[in-house]
């Protein structure tokens, strides 16, 4: 009878609720640890997707940033889903800045 009455009044979805609740709080926390405004994690965000960019199609929409914390320290964890290889031309030159070994 327990179950029947939680199955109906939410008894399930309580603790899937809870569970939301403490990721966000851990997700506040992380992100005050950081210090860093939703603005500039925006920014970062966008212009790591711009560099990527210049390698593979990417869907952005789709794209997924977060703050986890890990053992000792704060990590940006990334999905990014590729969608084909960008052509580049054999004689453009690297973007890093970084000098190739001849």
């Amino acid at each position: 009878m327990k179950d029947l009455f939680n199955r109906f009044f939410g008894g399930r979805n309580a603790g899937r609720s809870k569970d939301e609740a403490k990721q966000r709080l851990k997700f506040l926390l992380i992100h005050d640890q950081v210090d860093l405004t939703p603005a500039q994690l925006e920014t970062m965000k966008n212009e790591i997707l711009e560099v990527i960019g210049r390698y593979v199609e990417i869907d952005a929409a789709s794209t997924e940033f977060k703050l986890e914390k890990a053992e000792d320290c704060i990590a940006l964890v990334s999905s990014v889903p590729v969608r084909r290889v960008v052509e580049r031309p054999a004689s453009a030159p690297p973007t890093s800045g970084t000098p190739v070994p001849a």
